[in-house]
């Protein structure tokens, strides 16, 4: 069994490759991955290397009500009214909450924090937490990462005569909340770079506004929240674009060297170590980019580390911990207290992975039992069970999205006889617009294009299947229930090395809408394999380019369900760094397989024969090519007299000594893949 992919590989543009390549002083290879990301010419690709340039208006002329926010939290601090923030229990919110007390207490504002209870209340600001804010004489509510579908909450605020900010970041519902004030980008243009903010963007855009009206921007207050801006935008995944993609880079710099506590300590326990130090300067400086945009980082964290490290433990608490937790580590300056929560957040993390890897295997069981057979039909996967811890379902919707490649609605029944739920989506469905499609049926819910959450009566659950299924049918083809898989370029293992590697570096930080480049290389052999770990491969890849054999150790993660891998395959991968022993490697990180296909042998067209001797594992040869029935074949000949011939563009071929007694063969196995491509080596020189 191999992974049910669709690739797609970009095409090339090897004309505006040249461009920025001759003008930029980058590799062709870089700059095709630059065009892959949608950069069309190069002013756009000198922002893109080095975002220091971008051109940023004010947020003040971006947002219309920044300014009334501002007001409202100025005259709060300096009448010494008691100020809340409500957050939210995932690592968005956590860290929006934990940037916002941090400035409101350096401008002395008397501020306290309330997060919903995943548990109890679900997701978002409600009518309890507000009436018991108004009973400890809470005048203004300023919401972060939640809040602009909250009308009904927001409204009871006004009636007790409190003062609500929404910042925000989540799509906008048909009826906006009687807030005093809203922050959302959604609300901007979609060219405005400060589109793409995540909830702690938006937090960050109105600490450092607020620092700036009140005279106290200061260097020593701005760092700290400049990491925790990088923190949660990464763990959210906000498109690393516009300004996201400025700020993160300058976070991903600092974060090593914080001087928060709970963050030095956070690193210390998930063990994520600096990356860059001592890399040299490997592409020629340009006039129109300054060299900071080509050298790979002195000494940086990467994405990957706050997504799968750092992040993971700070949303471990929000799922199944108490928030307090992250919001005690971001906020204290005690580092023994701030060791106590990293140990903390280090422990409940791996009791939230040993739920996800029990949960996944429950709902892989049930789905493969009750409704593999018509995701075709019903194009959406909708599967509910009891006894699921609802905090951690999100992720494991995550990984049904991988393995089955339909859109996830993923539930638990509660003791009250509701429904409580995640979901994921693909890149052709829109999990917000099918829920909003659903919105009869449902409770609470909310979210954006690639996730949401949702509750409804368990009485629903029918009706709710046959919505999702109509909504999937109008969105999805058949050819879009595949995971994608999307290819930025083919490169062969000759051209793999550390070079290319720190090439890669000015592309960062990667992440989404700037994904880390995934290439290709067709026809690998597969040397050795096995599964280590928690059902990883490791295996040790092979190419023959020039004559010339080139080996390469990759690692599959969680790949188990397809070892062993066959023989002889085309593989899709990322380029990883391996420390071992004080020695760094590069890797493959394979993240596709199939079958080889036919398209990379190139049998040329011909009008007339074309032939040539060949040696082959000191076997003679002759092999040719021959026009045959409006294509072209290859045949190739042995001493023996027995002929394979192969027709463009066919992945069976016919070997024997005569048509008539010929017996079909797969090409794509290595005895004649490899004998194949060594004859249009030679048929091409």
């Amino acid at each position: 069994m191999l992974p049910n992919q669709r690739w797609r590989i970009h095409e090339e543009n090897p004309a505006l490759a040249e461009e920025f390549a001759t003008n930029l002083g980058i590799s062709p290879i870089i700059s095709q991955l630059l065009i892959n990301r949608g950069i069309n010419n190069l002013l756009e690709a000198q922002i893109f290397l080095n975002p220091e340039v971008l051109n940023l208006a004010s947020p003040l002329q971006e947002f219309p009500d920044l300014q009334i926010s501002l007001d409202l939290l100025q005259a709060s601090i300096l009448n010494q009214e008691r100020i809340a923030i409500c957050g939210d229990y995932d690592a968005d919110g956590m860290t929006s909450t934990a940037l916002l007390l941090r400035c409101l207490r350096w401008l002395g504002a008397n501020v306290d924090y309330a997060i919903p209870s995943r548990m109890k209340d679900g997701y978002g600001i409600n009518k309890r937490i507000v009436e018991e804010l108004y009973d400890e004489g809470v005048k203004l509510i300023l919401t972060v990462d939640n809040g602009i579908a909250a009308a009904d909450p927001i409204a009871r605020a006004r009636e007790l005569g409190i003062k609500v900010i929404i910042t925000d970041h989540h799509e906008i519902p048909q009826v906006l909340p009687n807030a005093n004030a809203i922050l959302n980008p959604k609300l901007i243009s979609e060219s405005s770079p400060y589109y793409t903010v995540a909830g702690v963007g938006v937090a960050y855009l109105l600490a450092v506004s607020l620092a700036q009206q009140m005279g106290q921007l200061k260097n020593g207050m701005v760092k700290p929240l400049l990491e925790l801006f990088t923190l949660g935008t990464i763990a959210d995944l906000a498109p690393l674009t516009g300004v996201n993609r400025r700020w993160v880079k300058r976070g991903l710099k600092q974060l090593p060297k914080s001087k928060i506590p709970g963050i030095q300590q956070l690193i210390l326990v998930s063990g994520v170590q600096a990356k860059g130090e001592g890399l040299k300067q490997i592409v020629s400086p340009n006039p129109s980019v300054t060299s900071s945009s080509i050298t790979p980082l002195s000494k940086t964290l990467k994405p990957d580390d706050i997504g799968f490290r750092l992040g993971p433990r700070i949303n471990a608490i929000g799922r199944i911990g108490d928030p307090q937790i992250v919001i005690t580590l971001l906020t204290t300056d005690d580092e023994g207290v701030a060791l106590e929560m990293a140990m903390q957040c280090e422990i409940i993390n791996r009791s939230r992975q040993e739920m996800c890897e029990e949960i996944e295997k429950q709902a892989v069981a049930l789905v493969d039992n009750l409704y593999a057979a018509s995701l075709k039909e019903d194009r959406v996967l909708v599967v509910v069970q009891p006894n699921w811890h609802h905090g951690v379902i999100g992720i494991v919707a995550s990984r049904l999205v991988e393995r089955f490649g339909v859109p996830v609605f993923i539930g638990t029944t509660e003791e009250d006889g509701h429904i409580r739920g995640s979901a994921r989506g693909i890149p052709e469905f829109h999990v917000f617009e099918a829920l909003e499609y659903c919105d009869g049926l449902l409770g609470k819910y909310g979210g954006h294009k690639a996730a949401g959450g949702f509750s409804l009566a368990a009485e629903n659950l029918p009706e709710f299947r046959t919505l999702l299924s109509e909504f999937a049918n109008q969105s999805l083809e058949v050819q879009h229930l595949k995971p994608l898989i999307k290819i930025d370029a083919l490169v062969n293992f000759n051209q793999i090395s550390d070079r290319l590697y720190q090439e890669l570096s000015i592309l960062e930080p990667c992440g989404i809408d700037n994904p880390n480049p995934i290439f290709w290389t067709p026809n690998v052999q597969v040397l050795g394999q096995q599964t280590v770990g928690k059902g990883h491969i490791k295996a040790v890849f092979s190419q023959v380019v020039n004559n010339q054999q080139y080996q390469i150790k990759g690692i599959a993660w969680r790949w188990r369900d397809y070892f062993p891998l066959p023989r002889q395959v085309d593989i899709a991968y990322k380029l990883r760094e391996n420390h071992f022993n004080d020695k760094t490697t590069i890797e493959l990180e394979v993240v596709g397989v199939r079958l080889p296909t036919e398209s990379h042998w190139q049998i040329p067209s011909v009008t007339k024969p074309i032939t040539k001797n060949l040696t082959y594992k000191n076997r003679e040869y002759t092999c040719g090519v021959y026009p045959q029935d409006n294509t072209s074949e290859l045949r190739i000949k042995n001493t023996e007299g027995k002929v394979l011939a192969i027709k463009q563009g066919e992945k069976i071929g016919f070997l024997g000594t005569n048509r008539e007694n010929a017996e079909e063969v797969n090409i794509s196995q290595p005895q004649y893949e490899m004998l194949i491509q060594e004859a249009l080596r030679v048929l091409r020189e």
